[in-house]
C-alpha cells in the first residue's frame, strides 16, 4: 500500500480507542439485577424483514466535519480483505510487535460488534478486535475498604496516551473515508435498515455519561470476581465500566478526546438523537 494511500497514524488512533474502551475483561464477569441500557440485538439476529421501512438517520455520515482535502483517494478494499490494510498500517507505526495487537481477523466486523455491545451488560470476548493489555486486574486494600490498585493504570498508560495524542479531526477524516467497510459489517451484524454511525454516536454519548470519581471506588466480592459497593456505578452499562479502570486522570483526557471525536461526527448540523 502505497505510504499516502491511507492516513496511517490515525488507523493506529482507531485502533487505539477500541482498546482503551474495549480491552481489558471485566470487572464483574457474573452480574446480577443489572439496570444497564440494553444493548441491540446479537450478531446472531436475523435481518429485518425486506418490506420494513428503513430506520430514520440521526447522524448522517454526510453530515460529519471532515477536512477539505479527501483522507485518501485509494479505492477501499472489499470488507473481507480489508485485514490487511489495518495490520499493514498498525505495523508501520508500531513495528511488528504492534502487528500482533489485532486479535485473528474481521477487524472491522468485530469493530462494529464491540462498539454495538458497549451499552449493554457484557462484552463477548469473541468480538475484541484487539488482545488486552498485559496482567491482570489488581486490588488493594484501603482504609479497610477493597479498592481498584493503581497499578492497574499503568496497564492502559500506553493506549491512554496515544488516544490523548490523536488528532480527531484526521480520525474522523480516516472513518468517512472507510464508512462504507463499518456500514457493510453492521448489515452483515444484523441490521440492514439502519447506519452504523447512529450506533456509533449513541455509544459515544452513553460513554460521555461516564462518571469520573472524586474518590477510588469501593469494591465488593473475591477471587476475581468483583462489583462496585456503590449502586449507581454498579448499574452502569459495561463500557462505561471498563472506561472506569482508567486513572482519574486518563478517563478525563479520554472522555475529552471521545467528546471531540463524537462533535466531528455529528458536524455542524446534527440531528437530534433517538430517545432511548
Amino acid at each position: 500500500m502505497p505510504s499516502k494511500s491511507l492516513p496511517t497514524h490515525w488507523i493506529i488512533a482507531a485502533l487505539i480507542l477500541l482498546v482503551v474502551i474495549a480491552a481489558g475483561g471485566y470487572l464483574l464477569l457474573h452480574q446480577a439485577h443489572k439496570t444497564a441500557p440494553a444493548a441491540p440485538a446479537a450478531a446472531s439476529t436475523a435481518p429485518a424483514p425486506a418490506t420494513s421501512a428503513p430506520a430514520p438517520e440521526y447522524h448522517p455520515i454526510s453530515e460529519a466535519s471532515v477536512s477539505p482535502a479527501p483522507a485518501s483517494t485509494t479505492p477501499l478494499p472489499a470488507l473481507d480483505d480489508s485485514d490487511g490494510m489495518l495490520r499493514d498500517a498498525l505495523t508501520r507505526l508500531g513495528g511488528a510487535d504492534a502487528g500482533k495487537l489485532l486479535v485473528g481477523g474481521s477487524f472491522i466486523q468485530r469493530f462494529v460488534a464491540t462498539v454495538n455491545a458497549l451499552p449493554g451488560e457484557r462484552l463477548p470476548s469473541n468480538v475484541l478486535p484487539l488482545h488486552s493489555p498485559n496482567g491482570s486486574f489488581l486490588v488493594e486494600q484501603q482504609d479497610g475498604a477493597t479498592v481498584m490498585a493503581p497499578a492497574n493504570a499503568r496497564r492502559y498508560a500506553r493506549y491512554a496516551s496515544l488516544l490523548e495524542q490523536a488528532d480527531a479531526q484526521k480520525l474522523v477524516d480516516w472513518y468517512v473515508h472507510a464508512y462504507p467497510l463499518f456500514q457493510d459489517a453492521w448489515r452483515q451484524l444484523g441490521y440492514p435498515k439502519s447506519q452504523f454511525n447512529d450506533r456509533l454516536v449513541q455509544v459515544l454519548d452513553l460513554l460521555l455519561k461516564t462518571p469520573v470519581p472524586v474518590e477510588t471506588p469501593q469494591l465488593e466480592g473475591a477471587d476475581g470476581l468483583y462489583r462496585f459497593v456503590d449502586p449507581q456505578l454498579e448499574n452502569l452499562a459495561i463500557g462505561q465500566k471498563i472506561l472506569l479502570r482508567l486513572s482519574p486522570a486518563q478517563e478525563t483526557a479520554v472522555l475529552a478526546k471521545l467528546r471531540a471525536i463524537r462533535a466531528k461526527l455529528v458536524g455542524r448540523h446534527p440531528s437530534a438523537a433517538p430517545s432511548q
